[in-house]
């Protein structure tokens, strides 16, 4: 018994590791993304090549240049109003790694393709 609840601690414990290294699942094809004063939270997100995937992207704060989301692989460079959640929907084909910035390109993040 002792054995079984070490091994859900450490289970417990990984899981909270990986909910804190700054990448995010796409449940449904959705993710959630915050533009906050340290940039795009999570900084990377995976999701299911050939499958259409919206992110959900509300930016929290003016304090940043962040206003707009740019994806030049896909066409992508959406305003993002102050405390407006915004839908951005895509598809992205293969597998890889597709990156997106604000439009001075200092805040950056990734959408991980499997």
């Amino acid at each position: 018994m002792k054995g079984i609840l070490w091994g859900l601690a450490g289970v417990m414990v990984l899981a909270g590791c990986a909910s804190q290294s700054g990448r995010s699942t796409a449940v449904g094809g959705r993710v959630t993304i915050t533009v906050n004063e340290k940039g795009f939270e999570p900084e990377a997100v995976m999701v299911e090549a050939g499958k259409p995937v919206t992110l959900v992207v509300t930016r929290t704060t003016a304090q940043t240049c962040a206003t707009e989301l740019v994806m030049p692989a896909h066409g992508i460079n959406q305003p993002l109003p102050l405390g407006q959640a915004v839908e951005i929907v895509f598809t992205p084909e293969k597998a890889g790694e597709l990156t997106y910035a604000c439009a001075m390109d200092m805040y950056k993040g990734k959408v991980i393709v499997r």
